[in-house]
């Protein structure tokens, strides 16, 4: 398609928030602007596109000269979804058209990404202007299906912020010798949660990833966790840090779901409202409850990051980073490019088509999870404290471990031996929890 004389490029930004947002919105403009491209904001994401109304800001180079150190996003954001109905596309496309908008920069994740490429096929009849598009990969969570090792923007400020607040969490368990546990964001994915713990340092960190696929009872998670306060109790130590990614709830057991969630109820996606469900209260509840059964006394706490982390301040690192996909978003579409995902891949600049991302089946983008199997989980693993595999072969462990409850060793290793392979797996009941017949107890 020939550009239009006077083109014009629009922004917007869908899906939750994350530090760096404004680094790209920076960079796209002023490499726009040099390229005699005038730039649009468009304010709040999809929303007000898809009622055929565009509600905007003018970007200019004085306007954004210094936005990429800032948090947040000056064009705000949305979870709007124009691709729930062809009339909800149809309007972006008119709208967008009528504006005279023929290149469209989208920042964000995984629901952004297949809505511009739903609206970069869609045209609009009365105005025959279609619209090209890129997308900037843009989540704390981590989980946009680029190439192993290369990770969204901003994910490293998440990490970093959610490191120091865990940080102060573990000095505060040292200090009033109690344990916290902690549920972080990442919606499907356990990236983020992994990489809080390992760089912070907590007790242990549960990703949805560690069951490869097998639905989760919500009880055998409880179980690490009380088996993990056990482990600490037998060095002496009353206090530690477990990370829990809110993910785990993501692929729970349907019969756990029905208890915990009702699950009719979601976002314009078709996403679990996860935020609205008090995971880590859930979880506290049900560990000293089954403590107490134990006879154990431990002091527990509940925590849930991800709202202090998303609207940080981007780092040195998502600075440099989002300010060089500005760039390469806007040169793309320049140079006549469209439906792709904007990446940086050996410091060259790889636009990796959507349509060989999105899912044939669900017509979805599917999110990338973290490698069990690699080194960097091994590491993590590896300097947890948790009730693991290897332990199943040191008998006095498992009895120091039983002599702490009020279970003889034989129930003790009937009933948690399944977590580390030496007893069979128990029925748990319609409630996620151990049925009394298979408890041993």
């Amino acid at each position: 398609m020939q550009l239009n004389p006077q083109p014009r490029m629009g922004i917007l930004v869908g899906g939750g928030p994350a530090p760096g947002i404004n680094g790209v919105i920076h960079s796209a403009t002023i490499e726009a602007i040099n390229h005699g491209i005038e730039v649009i904001g468009i304010m709040d994401g999809f929303q007000h596109l898809m009622e055929g109304k565009l509600v905007t800001t003018p970007l200019t180079i004085n306007s954004v000269s210094r936005i990429h150190q800032e948090g947040g996003s000056i064009l705000r954001t949305s979870r709007a979804n124009p691709a729930k109905s062809p009339e909800s596309l149809r309007k972006v496309a008119c709208a967008l058209a009528e504006a005279g908008i023929s290149l469209l920069v989208g920042i964000g994740g995984d629901d952004t990404a297949y809505s511009l490429h739903r609206v970069q096929q869609c045209s609009c009849d009365d105005m025959g202007l279609t619209v090209r598009t890129a997308h900037v990969p843009k989540t704390i969570d981590n989980d946009l299906p680029l190439p192993e090792g290369i990770p969204t923007f901003g994910f490293e400020t998440a990490r970093e912020v959610g490191s120091k607040i865990v940080m102060t969490f573990m000095e505060d368990a040292l200090t009033s010798q109690n344990w916290f546990l902690v549920v972080t964001m990442g919606r499907k994915a356990g990236h983020l949660a992994l990489g809080i713990g390992k760089s912070s340092g907590a007790t242990l960190t549960i990703i949805p990833e560690e069951w490869r696929g097998r639905p989760i009872r919500l009880q055998e998670v409880v179980d690490i966790l009380v088996t993990s306060i056990l482990r600490r109790l037998a060095d002496g130590k009353r206090y530690g840090v477990a990370l829990i990614a809110e993910g785990v709830l993501e692929y729970l057991a349907p019969e756990d779901r029905e208890y915990l969630v009702d699950i009719g109820e979601r976002d314009p996606h078709g996403n679990v409202p996860l935020h609205d469900l008090n995971f880590s209260d859930i979880l506290k509840r049900w560990a000293v409850e089954d403590l107490k059964k134990l006879g154990v006394k431990i002091g527990l706490r509940d925590k849930e990051l991800g709202y202090e982390l998303r609207c940080a301040p981007p780092i040195a690192y998502d600075v440099d980073y989002t300010r060089s996909l500005g760039e390469a978003a806007a040169d793309f579409l320049i140079n006549g490019g469209s439906g792709a995902t904007i990446s940086l891949q050996g410091n060259q600049v790889v636009p990796i088509p959507t349509d060989t991302i999105v899912n044939p089946v669900n017509g979805r983008i599917d999110v990338r999870m973290v490698n069990v199997d690699s080194f960097t989980y091994r590491s993590a693993y590896k300097f947890m404290i948790r009730l693991k595999p290897e332990n199943g072969s040191d008998p006095m462990l498992l009895a120091r471990l039983a002599l702490l409850t009020n279970l003889s060793v034989d129930e003790f290793r009937r009933r948690y031996g399944y977590l580390i392979g030496i007893a069979e797996r128990p029925a748990f009941d319609l409630r996620g929890q151990r049925s009394v017949a298979a408890s041993g107890a």
